[in-house]
């Protein structure tokens, strides 16, 4: 199967019909998402459509981004641009495979093909049976299909695997940031074109752009002989390598085994068909990468007091992912937090301001370029072993040139104080429920989660009206008092109403109302900027300007009538 001609990725239509297409059918506008039946298999496909875009279309300019908007290529158009790479992405075969080594890797032993799936058991697992919540024999035979985009899953994302099993360009469990478009109409070109950037942001430091063939060793590893890390000096450097080999990165050596059969439904995604792959090769030593790398698709992270070390890909974590951790996708602050936002979030904001500029675009595009979202996955891994799986979409902002420092500023002022009442939260949660919570064990994390949930849409309507302020006017030093007073009213309405939940939830016989009317009298004084430890409260009530003893239904007008006042 070639994975350029032929109908391989199931696509979803406008009239709510999925077919399998070949890639080119996302210039189709009838066509308006992926539709893979697993939520990394999703990730992935949207990565390798972007990395195929990115390699077949690069745009050399921000102008030349905007034309191919504008004017998306037709689907034949498309197949033509992919034709000159077809030999790059052949799955089976006698020549180079897609994403697999070039050797037969015929001294190893055959492997179940779900080892290709991150959440698979490991073979230790299943040796030592502790596979109790990652069970084994849930895939044992896969489709062509779902056999590809597990091979490209499982490359872009490699965990940690032990001695000699190579991690990804990106390091494990690495996060993806996508911008897409708000507008319900919008098609499946509209939601990968946003994500494909210039020729020089895709270009790192060191490295010399090239024009992509399909023949370069540098941009497909598997198109030459295996880079084998098995000694010191065989690290994949970035300057080493083609500046689009990040969507095409390949630490893993695999061999899949295909087999023809009479017919037999896939495992994953239940299509019956006659060819099939059950066992797969692998062999430690692949490609060793070190060095630093900075994907276009994912945020990284550096201590800017120590500048020589490299930079950390953003990970997944426990607790999952929400508007505490915007700021560090969307707004990049390498001097002073050392939050690095993915090239493509860098880039979008750049044509934000271009298409501001230029009278010539239609609203439409205006629209698709100021009204847009962020989309963040990706595992959370605990080195080797899966945690789960996080995927959330959080509003993007148009940022006036010039005013990201302050949005930024503002934004972490917000943030800044939401920690610290979920945390005191918490603290008093824990306080009502047990005589020494000191001592108390376990995951807490839950109380965190429920505030930050119940707070999360507060948090993007306060976003908002930034974004409109400095529109308005950016000479403001500090957030506006009535911002500041809706979103202290619309955490302290919260943080009260989680305690209550949780700290009086419980059987009344297990419960000491006099330890929960303690507790509660505590984070009512924190929540006032009062008590002991609660400085960031009231510095920010301070700054802000307002009573905090005015009730929350008497100030919730007043947040209406003016959004600009110092």
């Amino acid at each position: 199967m070639n994975l350029l001609n032929n109908p391989w990725l199931p696509f979803l239509l406008r009239n709510g019909k999925v077919e399998y297409r070949p890639p080119s059918a996302v210039a189709d506008p009838e066509v308006i998402n992926l539709a893979l039946p697993r939520a990394d298999f999703q990730g992935a496909a949207y990565q390798f459509l972007i990395g195929l875009l990115q390699t077949a279309l690069p745009p050399k300019t921000h102008d030349d981004w905007l034309d191919q908007l504008l004017e998306p290529p037709s689907v034949a158009k498309l197949d033509k641009a992919f034709a000159s790479f077809e030999n790059a992405f052949e799955l089976d075969g006698d020549g180079p495979r897609f994403m697999q080594d070039i050797d037969l890797l015929e001294d190893v032993k055959n492997a179940t093909v779900s080892g290709l799936l991150i959440d698979a058991p490991g073979a230790n697992g299943i040796k030592n049976n502790t596979d109790f919540f990652v069970k084994r024999g849930r895939v044992d035979v896969m489709c062509e299909s779902c056999a590809a985009i597990a091979l490209y899953a499982m490359q872009i994302n490699a965990p940690a695997g032990g001695a000699g099993i190579r991690v990804g360009l990106r390091g494990g469990g690495p996060l993806t940031t996508l911008v897409m478009p708000e507008l319900a109409t919008a098609g499946l070109w509209e939601r990968l074109w946003l994500n494909v950037i210039t020729r020089s942001e895709v270009t790192q430091k060191g490295q010399q752009w090239t024009t992509p063939h399909p023949e370069e060793p540098s941009l497909f590893f598997w198109m030459a002989n295996t880079r084998i890390s098995d000694k010191k000096g065989t690290e994949v450097l970035p300057e080493n390598t083609h500046p689009l080999h990040a969507y095409w990165s390949m630490p893993r050596r695999f061999r899949l085994l295909f087999e023809e059969v009479d017919e037999c439904a896939c495992d994953i995604c239940g299509r019956k068909t006659p060819h099939v792959v059950r066992e797969l090769r692998a062999k430690k030593q692949g490609a060793n990468y070190d060095g630093p790398w900075l994907h276009p698709l994912t945020p990284y992270r550096r201590d800017p007091k120590k500048p020589n070390e490299l930079p950390l890909s953003s990970k997944g974590q426990p607790g999952g992912l929400g508007y505490r951790h915007w700021s560090g996708f969307v707004l990049n602050d390498e001097d002073n937090s050392g939050a690095i936002a993915s090239a493509v979030l860098k880039g979008y904001l750049e044509k934000q301001v271009l298409v501001r500029q230029e009278r010539r675009y239609q609203e439409d595009i205006q629209e698709l370029l100021t009204e847009a979202r962020l989309w963040v996955f990706g595992y959370d891994m605990d080195n080797m072993k899966p945690r789960g799986w996080y995927s959330i979409e959080m509003p993007l902002v148009e940022i006036p040139k010039g005013q990201q420092e302050k949005l930024r500023t503002w934004v972490q002022k917000l943030t800044e104080l939401s920690r610290n009442i979920a945390w005191m939260v918490r603290t008093q949660v824990k306080n009502a429920w047990f005589s020494r919570p000191s001592d108390a064990k376990g995951d807490m994390s839950a109380i965190d989660n429920q505030f930050y949930d119940a707070t999360e849409s507060a948090f993007f309507k306060t976003l908002l009206a930034l974004q409109e302020t400095l529109q308005q006017d950016v000479s403001l030093p500090h957030i506006p008092s009535s911002i500041a007073e809706q979103w202290y009213f619309a955490l302290k309405k919260e943080a009260m109403r989680v305690f209550e939940d949780m700290a009086l939830s419980g059987a009344q016989e297990s419960m000491d109302l006099e330890r929960a009317t303690a507790a509660h009298r505590q984070l009512q004084y924190f929540l006032s900027g009062k008590s002991k430890g609660s400085k960031v409260v009231s510095d920010f009530i301070k700054q802000g300007g307002f009573d905090p003893s005015a009730t929350a239904n008497s100030n919730a007008s007043a947040t209406a009538t003016t959004t600009g006042d110092a």
